[in-house]
């Protein structure tokens, strides 16, 4: 099973788009807390969902559930948190909300998740992507 990351901060949306299309991704996984900011310019829930299904066929759902929790979000976006510390806590935030399960039945071959970092290094979808291969052990991951 190939499962695709990505992020849309620093990317047009043409770069974006193209990325998808040409990875032959079939949906994105949005696994943002907050999908509605205006800051998400075309990566707004309701934009993102019409953009991708006219531009690239591409389905959309939203998982709150590999979100981080409002806390962890801030403790490091806002108060200038240490990487490692965020990855614990996401890490075991994952592992209390048993999301190898719950994703089992919702996550499929050539998803893509979704969120607004551009890489992939201090980003969530990395570890929710790595989380889930290490659980599931049939995951190719593919960062685009």
């Amino acid at each position: 099973m190939k499962l695709f990351t990505i992020g849309f901060t620093q990317k047009s949306a043409e770069k974006f788009f193209s990325l998808l299309c040409d990875a032959g991704v079939k949906r994105i996984v949005d696994v943002r807390l907050n999908n509605t900011s205006q800051l998400a310019g075309f990566a707004k829930k309701d934009d993102l969902r019409y953009f991708l299904k006219k531009i690239c066929h591409i389905d959309y759902i939203h998982l709150p559930d590999l979100a981080p929790t409002q806390e962890i979000l801030n403790e490091f976006k806002k108060n200038k948190g240490d990487w490692a510390v965020y990855q614990k806590n996401f890490v075991a935030l994952l592992k209390d909300r048993c999301v190898e399960r719950s994703a089992s039945e919702t996550i499929r071959d050539n998803d893509c998740l979704l969120c607004s970092e551009d890489t992939p290094k201090h980003c969530h979808r990395r570890l929710i992507a790595e989380y889930l291969q290490n659980k599931w052990g049939n995951l190719e991951l593919k960062h685009l």
